[in-house]
């Protein structure tokens, strides 16, 4: 090509390597940065709101903090091999969890159909091509105490295992046979089954069964990230897009070296199984270690304080409201943070929640809340951004207030 007319082709193509020792490289970035930045949610004219509801999926869970955006653009600017990303990121998970390895999976879901498929394929291809046809498998059931056998099971049963209920721990030793493949715990329920976490684990062992443990929102406290692992549960599934704050659609599997590897060649980037559309992108496996190693350097206790200082602005201005009554509690297990209940005599304040819930929705700001009862509102504070307490509180106020 003649100089002229590389002058011309240079002037009406965009360069995206060196043509020549003497001409300048223009990355494909250089260009993106010159574009005007869009504002799509004005542009489609999507509605943002204050979260004092929870770290529900609706609501889209959390915000994720500044250096978890930061490690999630600055790796969308490169190509890495996700096999390495998920070996480097699983070590440094595994460090800060006690365990003995460690994956990024598509949401806690994920996780634990993948741990799942793990426990019944061990690394045979053969078998992980086949799930969720379990024909010829030797091991095919999970054994669950009834009072765990909620909705939350459908994950694991996605790899075609089926489920044994059993309530007391005779029960459990009696329902063990040469098909078990496996026992799944359900943290949520804890309190509601006869068969606490230890004596469970003691059983399993005894009879060499593989354990797992879905504590999805069980976070806070932190060491809820560590405390499991070292009960001995084979397998801990957690979500990621929650108080951890990572991205929504990110969740952790963690624990036994071997039971891992083997959940990963259930996952993508291998083809032929079951996994193979939960996927998760380089972006999500360093934001989820970056939201991680953000969150177990946190100060808790002054977070903690932080939200009863929050939950006491919204209380202090809603009962000066005729009629309204307060109460905090704190959930035992999952979403464990200060949870504030707004209560009204429907006599002097004429709203129910519904029309409360609608009122908060509609306002500028727009808040949402949850509704707990025909004349009651459930709060929290642990998504709000500093400052939203009082607005929270403002907005409550003024809508109770409207009807009193």
């Amino acid at each position: 090509m003649k100089r002229r007319d590389l002058i011309k082709y240079l002037s009406v193509a965009p360069v995206v390597g060196a043509v020549g020792a003497g001409i300048p490289f223009l990355s494909a970035n250089a260009a993106v940065s010159t574009v005007a930045k869009r504002d799509l949610i004005k542009e489609l004219g999507l509605r943002t709101f204050i979260n004092a509801a929870g770290t529900y999926t609706t609501h889209t869970a959390s915000l994720m903090h500044e250096d978890v955006v930061a490690a999630i653009n600055d790796s969308s600017t490169h190509f890495i091999m996700i096999g390495d990303i998920q070996d480097k990121v699983g070590e440094k998970i595994a460090a800060i969890c006690h365990a003995e390895a460690a994956m990024v999976t598509s949401g806690c879901w994920s996780a634990l159909v993948l741990g799942t498929a793990g426990v019944l394929t061990g690394t045979d291809l053969k078998k992980i091509a086949q799930l969720p046809n379990l024909q010829g498998f030797e091991k095919t059931q999970m054994i669950v105490q009834k009072s765990h056998n909620v909705h939350y099971v459908h994950a694991p049963t996605n790899t075609g295992i089926e489920v044994v209920e059993v309530e007391t721990a005779e029960e459990l030793e009696k329902a063990i046979n040469p098909k078990t493949a496996m026992m799944w715990f359900l943290n949520l329920a804890t309190n509601d089954g006869q068969i606490k976490h230890e004596e469970w684990l003691a059983i399993a062992k005894k009879h060499k069964i593989p354990t797992m443990i879905d504590i999805a929102a069980d976070i806070p406290p932190v060491t809820n990230l560590w405390k499991f692992n070292e009960l001995g549960f084979d397998l801990v599934c957690v979500s990621g897009g929650k108080a951890i704050r990572g991205p929504q659609s990110a969740g952790i599997l963690m624990g036994r070296a071997d039971l891992i590897k083997a959940a990963r060649l259930n996952a993508p980037p291998f083809g032929n199984n079951i996994g193979r559309g939960m996927k998760v992108n380089k972006e999500e496996i360093l934001g989820m270690y970056a939201a991680l190693d953000h969150y177990v350097k946190l100060d808790h206790d002054k977070e903690w304080k932080d939200w009863e200082a929050r939950v006491a602005v919204i209380e202090s201005a809603v009962k000066t409201v005729g009629g309204v009554t307060t109460t905090v509690t704190v959930p035992p297990i999952a979403n464990h943070n200060p949870l504030l209940n707004i209560a009204w005599d429907t006599a002097k304040v004429k709203i129910s929640s519904d029309d409360l819930a609608l009122a908060l929705r509609n306002g500028n700001p727009s808040v949402e809340i949850m509704k707990f009862s025909p004349n009651s509102i459930n709060i929290t504070v642990f998504m709000l951004k500093p400052g939203e307490d009082k607005i929270v509180a403002k907005r409550v106020q003024e809508e109770l207030k409207k009807v009193s």
